[in-house]
């Protein structure tokens, strides 16, 4: 098996940047997640509320992070840390504490976004700060995050995207791209839902190992077209991924597996790598 993409997405819920490599750490991938927006009650705001922050464009270059979007400018912001106070956002359930970037960004949002991105800000993960994932799912041990929904990274597999569209197409709905499920990690697999099965996944010569916790349960904003912000069938894939009952333990439509890092902080992973998969316990 092999590594066929990597991606990610600096601001929470904008577009992603597809990348050949990355370093590895065990917040996730190298800024990955690092930025969210956040409305007046300091509460996270993604695609599920604002559907428009898809065609919201993300890149990095060495000193900037780079907004852009067809009704305005290009907007740069810098990497370097800004100053200010501290504050306490919400993500979900957890609270963390963030650096509010300036007011331009929100100004920059208002004017590409319209009256629908009004009151929103951005923030910026503050690395001293350590957001734990929910040890529930790590076997006695622990691992962080930033402002990522709940774990470090999301693995997604190709046979599994391929089972997924041919029910669809056999249903009369259009198949869907990757793209729909935002994962970090793709993997190469001729096997649907082989992920499922997967205790860890190790690179061929031990660099890195990746430990594959909770399947990922999946929300309407697999729904959303990632370049338009269009719904074109509100239900789907949402409706056909339960009917596949994939997991027949478990309530809802899930996709894709919940992962944390368990050897290799600091390595680079690259689109190509090869792994090997060991097995959970039946």
């Amino acid at each position: 098996m092999q590594i066929t993409q990597l991606n990610i997405y600096p601001v929470k819920s904008l577009k992603g940047i597809s990348v050949t490599h990355s370093e590895l750490q065990e917040h996730g991938l190298a800024w990955d997640r690092r930025w969210m927006l956040v409305d007046a009650q300091q509460r996270f705001v993604t695609q599920r509320q604002l559907p428009a922050l898809a065609t919201v464009e993300v890149a990095l270059t060495d000193e900037h992070l780079v907004l852009s979007h067809s009704n305005v400018e290009p907007l740069s912001v810098p990497l370097a840390e800004p100053e200010g106070n501290l504050r306490l956002v919400s993500v979900w359930n957890d609270h963390c504490k963030a650096l509010p970037e300036s007011e331009e960004v929100s100004r920059w949002l208002d004017a590409a976004l319209g009256e629908q991105a009004q009151g929103l800000s951005m923030v910026r993960f503050a690395t001293e700060f350590t957001r734990a994932v929910e040890e529930d799912f790590l076997d006695g041990g622990a691992a962080h995050t930033y402002f990522s929904d709940g774990y470090p990274f999301l693995i997604a597999t190709t046979g599994s995207l391929d089972a997924l569209n041919q029910a669809l197409v056999a249903g009369g709905h259009a198949p869907v791209p990757m793209n729909r499920f935002r994962p970090n990690i793709v993997v190469e697999s001729e096997e649907a839902w082989a992920e499922d099965r997967w205790a860890t996944l190790t690179e061929q010569g031990g660099a890195f190992q990746i430990a594959l916790r909770k399947p990922c349960k999946r929300c309407k904003i697999t729904t959303i077209d990632q370049h338009t912000a269009a719904v074109p069938a509100p239900a789907e894939p949402l409706k056909t991924l339960i009917e596949l009952n994939t997991q027949p333990s478990l309530k809802g439509a899930h996709f894709g597996q919940n992962a944390t890092l368990l050897e290799g902080s600091g390595s680079v992973i690259r689109v190509g790598d090869r792994l090997a998969a060991a097995t959970r316990d039946a």
